[in-house]
């Protein structure tokens, strides 16, 4: 029989840690190790005995749950699944913590959930096991490795034939993402992306991450027509994101009601089939890391359509479970490391005697 998951809470809550303790400790599969009210009380746990899973709350007092979690992913990186809630004044901090290496995040559960407790508790025991999987990356300090790469202008013009991007994440994507789009042309071709999110959160990453591109970046809207030099993020949480040819270069963006694909909405296979359905010659496509199999049939869509199709290695992924699936599908040309996509993408559409660089 495989080894427990052992999983240290850390909540300053006495209520939660009581819930999530009773919750967790209901599945075989899941071992609570200890349950901690302050960042000096779980360091001592850590210390004493490594935990497989930290649960986490962002929010607590003196030292809070994002500096901790950036402290210790630098000596004892441990798969973290924030439990938070999600209000408007918690996400910057939640989007903080995922930036600094945590796999997941779950909504933290009300005190009336009542017979919902039930339900919620699966799924966390659920992405629990999974965050088991993962191998976190922690966010090295900017001064030791300064800002990403980005493509000069110069060796990568962005190439006429490319009218679209398409990228799908979802576990350790908030850091992959953070790191490629600086290196996409600022005046190249639209960028559509899929980042497995809750509802309210998609929407201050795109302001995160628009600070720190040449790329403009921003939450997709009902109706956009898609423009260079832009990038646009599915909202998160209720709809998915599917987008429509305009004449022979544009595409326009429809958010649609539909049940998950792929126990996602929005979800990569819905957006990724949308563009195949329209032709996809001009189209490049990645799955990024992440858990489950989202994007492996719509990348495989995208491939049999005419697409460039890539997938990230697993060597720099966080978790290989979306990137392996769409390999394993026959779905990717090309399984390429992390710093390396942005470049693939564009090369792979110029003309054979530029990229020999014989012109």
């Amino acid at each position: 029989m495989p080894q427990p998951v052992r999983v240290l809470i850390i909540d300053d809550s006495a209520l939660v840690r009581r819930l999530l303790s009773m919750g967790l400790s209901m599945d075989p599969g899941i071992e609570v190790m200890g349950a901690a009210a302050s960042a000096t009380e779980a360091w001592a746990l850590m210390q004493a005995s490594k935990p497989d899973v930290i649960t986490l709350d962002v929010e607590m007092p003196a030292t809070d749950g994002v500096t901790f979690l950036s402290r210790y992913m630098q000596v004892m990186p441990v798969p973290t699944v924030i439990i938070s809630s999600l209000t408007s004044e918690a996400a910057p901090l939640t989007l903080q913590a995922m930036e600094a290496g945590a796999v997941d995040v779950i909504e933290k559960p009300s005190v009336g959930l009542g017979d919902g407790l039930v339900i919620f508790m699966r799924e966390v025991c659920e992405r629990v096991r999974m965050a088991a999987q993962a191998r976190p990356v922690a966010r090295r300090k900017v001064a030791a490795r300064g800002a990403p790469p980005t493509a000069p202008k110069a060796a990568c013009p962005p190439p006429s034939q490319l009218r679209l991007v398409l990228l799908g994440s979802s576990t350790g994507g908030v850091q992959a993402l953070a790191r490629i789009l600086p290196m996409f042309p600022p005046d190249g071709p639209p960028i559509v992306i899929v980042q497995h999110m809750p509802a309210g959160f998609t929407g201050a990453f795109a302001r995160r991450l628009d600070g720190s591109c040449g790329l403009h970046i921003r939450e997709a809207a009902d109706g956009d027509e898609l423009q260079p030099g832009t990038a646009y993020i599915a909202p998160g949480g209720v709809q998915h994101l599917t987008l429509r040819r305009l004449g022979r270069q544009g595409w326009r963006a429809q958010l649609v009601e539909s049940d998950p694909v792929c126990f996602s909405r929005p979800s990569v296979d819905v957006l990724f089939q949308s563009v195949a359905r329209d032709g996809a010659l001009d189209v490049a496509a990645a799955v990024l890391t992440g858990m489950g199999r989202d994007g492996a049939a719509g990348l495989l869509a995208l491939r049999n359509a005419g697409a460039r199709t890539f997938a990230q290695d697993e060597a720099t992924s966080v978790v290989f479970g979306m990137p392996f699936a769409a390999a394993d599908l026959g779905a990717a040309q090309e399984i390429v490391a992390l710093d390396d996509i942005p470049d693939r993408i564009i090369r792979s559409f110029r003309p054979v005697a530029l990229r020999a660089g014989r012109i």
